[in-house]
């Protein structure tokens, strides 16, 4: 048995890659790179949006595909024809990697999707029985991708799928950027809104710790959320991150819907500062039900928001 990686070179997927590697578990990393991201591993370049592509990958009948191929908002995101961005990857994509392992004769696969397949929170917390109407393409092709693995399952496939909140850690710092040079040069930090709500992250080392978890409990049938647990409020953990690096900013609410209004204003003239998926929630109070994952995996987080936020700080500092 080994585990097949698509995405490796993504960010979960470079901390999966090493965690089998510490683990001795066997393993193939893909991605769509000529090169994988560490020299030596056992690698194969995969485009998944091409099935034919994916016909050439050894997988056998008792592997695990493990899928964390996807296009995100942390990279460059076309104005035009976003959703066949998204799809193209993230829906097609995922769905040519399980028709190919099927056939294979391979039943068992992790599927990696995302908590904006929720959209505005309707109650507190968010568990995988909360309905999903995503705001725009990204989690609406996360979305797509869920109604795809359901109906692997009812094939025979087990599928787990796991909805991460905003995964933090050394080497991504994607919308968190921006913030932090504001704190560097001692400049005010607005928050969306008041600041009293609460916005969970969770660890790429807790993710990668739940996909083994997923592993040895046999790849549950289910549907499983991963974040943080007791986030503090907004405000909290930015005068917190700027109190420990010692930065003179301040934290200042603003008027949140007026706020929306502005970055959806400069974002239909091509100056997007947030994405509508990321602002569109920014103010709300968004926590997510881990318990099922906790009872059901036996996983638990290790990683709080505080130390995730200062330490994505620090990272930065080091550019």
């Amino acid at each position: 048995m080994k585990v097949i990686i698509f995405g490796a070179n993504g960010f979960v997927g470079q901390w999966f890659v090493k965690e089998l590697q510490k683990e001795q578990q066997q393993f193939l990393a893909s991605d769509l790179a000529a090169e994988p991201f560490e020299k030596g591993i056992p690698y194969i370049q995969i485009d998944i949006r091409d099935k034919a592509q994916l016909a050439r990958v050894p997988i056998e009948k008792d592997d695990i595909v493990v899928n964390l191929a996807a296009n995100q908002y942390h990279t460059k995101v076309p104005r035009k024809n976003r959703k066949e961005y998204f799809f193209n990857t993230n829906t097609v994509g995922a769905e040519n990697i399980l028709a190919v392992a099927f056939e294979k004769g391979c039943r068992n696969a992790i599927q990696f999707t995302t908590d904006m397949t929720y959209g505005k929170p309707q109650y507190l917390p968010v568990d995988t029985g909360h309905p999903q109407n995503p705001f725009g393409p990204y989690g609406q092709s996360k979305k797509a991708v869920e109604d795809i693995c359901r109906r692997y399952r009812e094939k025979g496939m087990n599928i787990t799928i796991f909805r991460p909140r905003m995964i933090n850690g050394p080497g991504r710092l994607g919308i968190l950027k921006k913030l932090f040079w504001l704190i560097k040069h001692n400049l005010p930090v607005p928050t969306i809104g008041s600041g009293r709500n609460c916005y969970q992250m969770i660890s790429v080392f807790d993710c990668v710790s739940a996909t083994q978890c997923a592993i040895k409990a046999g790849i549950p049938n289910a549907e499983y959320n991963l974040g943080s647990k007791n986030p503090p409020s907004t405000r909290e953990l930015l005068q917190n991150l700027v109190r420990e690096v010692g930065s003179k900013s301040v934290v200042i609410p603003t008027p949140g819907k007026l706020v929306k209004l502005v970055l959806a204003a400069l974002g239909a003239i091509g100056l997007e500062i947030m994405y509508k998926e990321q602002y569109m929630i920014a103010d709300e109070n968004y926590i997510l039900d881990i318990s099922k994952t906790e009872q059901e995996l036996g996983w638990q987080p290790e990683y709080n928001d505080s130390d995730m936020i200062i330490e994505a700080y620090r990272d930065y500092m080091k550019e």
